[in-house]
């Protein structure tokens, strides 16, 4: 079974707020090679009065905005009009608590990520998710492995912490297999080797450079690794895999209110099938920093084509 339970950890308690260095190894090795932390409460501190608050709020704009996102490090809010002023500071600022309870906690579960760690956003999902009507690459309910777009990750891995504030529903998951085994069956015919012949080549290496160059004067480029590209091929390619959708080996996880869940998302394929009213806060965790790198996904992928999709 993937899912740990965590049983002996809460924030609230000095003498039980933190782990020590080798177990924190341990924990970060676990989870690397695509076990999900579980907890049966919220770890952190999070007042009765901000949960309150955000059970009372209801998405606008769901068109445009899939949630409600917020970026901690410029206290960006977005999926929620700004035309109410009161509520949208409001919001803010429990969001930007939020960030910073859920940093304090990963410092003191997983110590070894603690200085290399990079935070990234932060979402509130409002939305019941069964039933949603997205186009098909934003389908919550499919299976597929986490990659971002603007937000490449040159071989570090995506954690996402997530907390069901429901008080009433579930949040039901689903997982798939070891991204191992999941390689093995679909990288090639999702384009691995194509992706990383091109990467290789000399025109590969001129895109590069270029936009690296770019993003040093200071235009809003990604600088893709090879990796970055096939992740996000990977991405879409599962999700339009009907055969895989059907057919792929699926475990059902209930996660109930007031939980909380550590997972790294880019190498456990996952689907949300139903459940209202969630936290997260996305980490990048560089790749020079992982416990396990043998275990990542680029690591998977290099044995696969032989060839290096990170290298600078």
């Amino acid at each position: 079974m993937s899912l740990i339970n965590i049983d002996n950890f809460n924030a609230s308690d000095e003498r039980r707020n933190s782990v020590d260095i080798d177990r924190g190894r341990e924990y970060c090795r676990q989870l690397e090679q695509g076990k999900i932390f579980y907890f049966d409460h919220i770890p952190f501190n999070f007042p009765k009065e901000y949960l309150t608050f955000l059970l009372s709020r209801r998405q606008q704009n769901t068109r445009f905005h899939k949630n409600i996102s917020f970026r901690p490090q410029t206290n960006l809010l977005r999926g929620f009009p700004a035309s109410e002023k009161k509520d949208f500071a409001r919001l803010q600022e429990i969001m930007q608590f939020y960030s910073g309870q859920v940093t304090k906690f990963l410092a003191a579960f997983l110590p070894p990520y603690a200085e290399k760690r990079l935070l990234d956003y932060a979402s509130f999902r409002t939305i019941e998710e069964n039933g949603r009507d997205l186009p098909l690459h934003k389908r919550n309910e499919l299976l597929h492995v986490d990659a971002f777009p603007n937000r490449p990750t040159r071989g570090g891995r995506i954690l996402r912490v997530f907390t069901n504030i429901n008080p009433t529903k579930e949040r039901v998951w689903q997982i798939g297999e070891s991204f191992e085994r999941l390689a093995e069956k679909y990288a090639s015919d999702a384009g691995l080797n194509r992706i990383a012949v091109q990467s290789a080549s000399t025109s590969g290496k001129i895109v590069r450079h270029t936009s690296r160059f770019l993003k040093k004067i200071g235009l809003p480029v990604a600088d893709r690794s090879a990796y970055d590209h096939f992740m996000l091929r990977f991405h879409d390619y599962l999700k339009e895999n009907t055969n895989y959708q059907k057919n792929g080996d699926k475990t059902r996880l209930e996660f109930p209110p007031n939980s909380t869940w550590l997972v790294f998302t880019d190498g456990v394929p996952h689907s949300v099938l139903s459940g209202q009213f969630a936290l997260e806060q996305t980490f990048i965790i560089p790749f020079e920093a992982l416990v396990s790198p043998e275990d990542s996904p680029a690591r998977v992928l290099e044995k696969m084509c032989r060839k290096s999709l990170i290298a600078v």
